[in-house]
């Protein structure tokens, strides 16, 4: 488990203190994948180098495992960092150095003896689906193959952390997926906890167990991802939800002004229920017509979440008993818009 307590780290910057982490307090569980999300300047990319101390607290206590990272004095910190590997946006890689030497220069720093890195080293370039490349040179690869060169190399220690800074903005959608699909599969595998910074949603709802919201150095919001995108509390956090959800009510407004019958519904799927034909359901058991407006199911790592803006028209008594059906016989969450 890594523990995080009442962390903060103030810059002094021309005799101004800028508080880039401020009392932050987390907890994450052993082989989670947990995300943090925040806009530029929100102070996650400090958090993730705080936790192994490239940047070294201001105040506040990290103990990963049964070791308080912050009191550790530099030779057993340098031992400990072994335990947690660190992935970064723009690759970091040794450009002057093939695939399996970038890989193998941390086993190298290790002490670790040639023949044991020459089969570790092959070990990881299978993992992250390199095979074929160990020759090749940083210049010769794709953006996604230099991030799983970076994965790699963060793996040769064997790490039980693994630290994601923003490691998937450089790369385009399609890599993006790819990247993101062998986390996933080294989470499970290995068993890792990893920590995924990010300023895209989409990168959350795809692979994290749980998310905190960061702006202005505090966590704001955290929680289980499908519950952060069903009841987002703080409006940076429905800003993010939004990113997904494609803002599906950037037309609402012009929808409660051309609608004037029947009821104006907003429906929240989420699980299971995202799959559950209620329109054909409620269409059967009452006299309603149900017209679909907007909407939209996205895939969470813990299953689906969704909306959906229906209008309802029927005699009144009819539309709150299919309103008050649904509410109670079903896990879908009702919210009325308009009342006509």
């Amino acid at each position: 488990m890594i523990s995080i307590e009442g962390l903060s780290k103030i810059f002094h910057l021309n005799q101004k203190k800028i508080t880039a982490v401020d009392n932050l307090n987390l907890t994450i569980q052993d082989g989670e994948i947990f995300g943090v999300i925040g806009y530029s300047g929100a102070g996650k990319s400090t958090l993730i180098r705080l936790l192994n101390r490239l940047e070294e607290p201001t105040s506040g206590k990290i103990t990963i495992g049964e070791k308080e990272i912050t009191t550790l004095d530099k030779n057993k910190l340098r031992m400990a960092r072994q335990n947690i590997g660190m992935i970064f946006q723009h690759f970091n890689l040794l450009w002057s150095r093939t695939v399996s030497e970038n890989i193998a220069f941390p086993l190298e720093i290790a002490g670790v003896p040639a023949k044991e890195r020459v089969q570790r080293v092959n070990e990881l370039i299978e993992l992250v689906g390199l095979s074929g490349r160990e020759n090749a040179y940083p210049s010769q690869l794709s953006g996604g193959q230099k991030q799983r060169v970076g994965i790699a190399r963060a793996l040769a220690n064997n790490p039980k952390v693994l630290l994601c800074d923003e490691a998937t903005s450089a790369l385009d959608p399609e890599t993006t997926n790819s990247i993101l699909d062998l986390l996933v599969d080294i989470n499970e595998r290995l068993g890792l906890t990893i920590i995924l910074i990010t300023h895209e949603m989409h990168v959350i709802r795809k692979i994290c167990n749980r998310v905190a919201v960061m702006e202005n150095g505090k966590v704001v919001e955290q929680g289980d991802v499908l519950d952060v995108f069903l009841k987002p509390k703080q409006p940076v956090t429905k800003k993010f939800v939004e990113q997904v959800m494609e803002n599906q009510d950037g037309d609402l407004d012009q929808l409660l002004e051309e609608y004037t019958s029947g009821e104006l519904v907003r429906l929240h799927f989420v699980g299971e229920t995202a799959n559950q034909a209620l329109i054909s359901k409620i269409s059967r058991e009452f006299t309603v017509e149900v017209n679909i407006l907007s909407g939209k199911i996205t895939q969470t790592k813990l299953g689906a979440y969704g909306t959906l803006v229906v209008q309802i028209i029927g005699e009144k008594n009819e539309v709150n008993q299919t309103i008050q059906f649904i509410k109670e016989e079903t896990s879908v969450e009702v919210e009325v818009l308009v009342n006509a």
